[in-house]
């Protein structure tokens, strides 16, 4: 090629070819993507959690329209913001009254609380043992980071003993909750454990806890990076995920009273409690009949289903 057709192609025009169909995000149809982007930080266990959640839904065969997503206060508590679903943000530990009110409502809903183990477990505490005494047909998802997170960093009804937090800067001396012994003790008809390593496991769990009939509990160990990991120099969010690779220990039917966590050390995840009993509701129809006999209507139940 001569010099000068080489110099008369350098002076056209470069154009850039472009695909004629903008690329969507995989999870696009499932997300506000008006709310993007999310509060989370980098390496948070929390966006890992959701996606596993919204890959447990696409494993049921639930309706989109009969799934409701509450969640409380905290980081977790964003959660029903960002899920394209009909959802609720509610207030600081009510996330499970507020999915009460909506079951009994519409007992056609599979309603979902997602929330943390401080809105769950502390303030939302009383609620949390109730409605799984009662076995109200509702699934709980808790994001278990072992501290209050969005609010500074301060030890939590969770955190390990000698796990450093704000408001203990010599160390946790209070004695943790056992989660899944909790909702197990309480009543729960399906409880599990995993992290947010586990995502395959994870989203198995998931979807078995929203096909389950009753209380339904599933606790996901999340990293958070940006105030327990530093504030107990464990490094990065790679780092603390390396840890759950090595430390966790898979025991499917342990006894949820041998599985709780202590400070870097081995964590028990599984499914620990897969039973069946009346729920809630069930219990209510069958006993108000025995009362009232056949001038009693069944709350909950259409005029086909009876037929």
């Amino acid at each position: 090629m001569k010099a000068a057709e080489v110099e008369e192609i350098q002076k056209k025009p470069k154009t850039r070819k472009t695909k004629s169909v903008e690329e969507e995000h995989p999870l696009e149809k499932w997300l506000r993507m008006d709310r993007m982007p999310h509060i989370w930080c980098s390496t948070c266990g929390i966006g890992t959690a959701v996606t596993c959640f919204i890959e447990a839904i696409k494993k049921t065969t639930l309706a989109r329209e009969d799934i409701c997503v509450v969640s409380g206060i905290g980081c977790s508590g964003r959660i029903a913001g960002y899920i394209k679903q009909d959802s609720f943000h509610t207030t600081h530990g009510r996330a499970i009254p507020f999915a009460v009110g909506l079951k009994l409502a519409n007992p056609k809903l599979k309603v979902v609380v997602f929330s943390g183990d401080g809105d769950l477990s502390s303030i939302g505490g009383n609620h949390l043992i109730h409605t799984a005494r009662r076995n109200l047909d509702i699934t709980v998802l808790c994001i278990n980071n072992f501290i209050y997170a969005m609010t500074g960093g301060q030890v939590a009804p969770t955190t390990p003993p000698t796990a450093i937090a704000t408001t203990t800067p010599y160390g946790n001396y209070e004695h943790p909750f056992n989660l899944p012994a909790l909702a197990a003790a309480c009543g729960a008809v399906y409880v599990a454990r995993w992290t947010a390593l586990h995502v395959r496991r994870l989203t198995n769990s998931m979807a078995e806890a929203l096909q389950k009939k009753g209380f339904s509990f599933v606790e996901i160990i999340c990293p958070c990076t940006t105030l327990y990991a530093r504030k107990n120099k464990l490094g990065s969010g790679l780092d603390l995920m390396k840890f759950y690779h090595d430390n966790s220990v898979i025991v499917n039917g342990a006894d949820p009273r041998e599985v709780d966590i202590q400070f870097q050390s081995e964590i028990k995840v599984g499914k620990f409690i897969d039973v069946d009993k009346p729920t809630y509701l069930d219990s209510y129809n069958t006993y108000m009949k025995t009362k009232l006999g056949d001038k009693f209507k069944p709350y909950g139940v259409t005029d086909e289903e009876r037929q």
